[in-house]
């Protein structure tokens, strides 16, 4: 049985938990899930409000609910690491919050190239390419079921 006599379902299931394996080997000896890892990185692009990092991170939560409450402020949260600090609403990452990603960002770099090898940044650009068309399907087919219309 080759590869592609499994649906694209299979596949992107088991890519998906292929991935968040593969982010706990990368981060675990850090003390960093992939979660905490994606709010490190949004914050290196400067000081985000908690609602701006929800919706960023939406995607890759769990019925798209970010919980940030034990990321950030549980025990082994971000911001009790001294990480990530804030005032009011904004969130910015440390001195030390800064070096923690920069760490972070080297290893998610060697996992990326780790899970393009063997693909060619035309090979990767068109495999995404082809999900958003998909995603898009079936996108839209459910904005016409929602708005009560007929889908084929």
């Amino acid at each position: 049985m080759s590869g592609t006599d499994k649906p694209i379902g299979y596949w992107l299931k088991h890519l998906h938990n292929l991935i968040e394996e593969q982010f706990d080997a990368t981060l675990g000896d850090l003390g960093l899930d992939r979660r905490q890892w994606q709010i490190l990185n949004v914050l290196s692009g400067g000081t985000r409000s908690r609602s701006e990092i929800e919706q960023a991170l939406a995607p890759f939560w769990p019925d798209g609910v970010p919980q940030l409450d034990a990321a950030l402020d549980g025990p082994d949260g971000l911001v009790a690491r001294g990480w990530v600090g804030y005032d009011a609403d904004a969130l910015t990452l440390t001195e030390h919050g800064r070096a923690a990603h920069g760490t972070a960002a080297e290893r998610v770099g060697g996992t990326r190239r780790l899970l393009l090898r063997g693909l060619t940044p035309e090979q990767y650009a068109e495999t995404v390419r082809i999900l958003s068309v998909m995603a898009g399907n079936l996108e839209a087919a459910l904005a016409g079921r929602s708005a009560g219309g007929k889908q084929d």
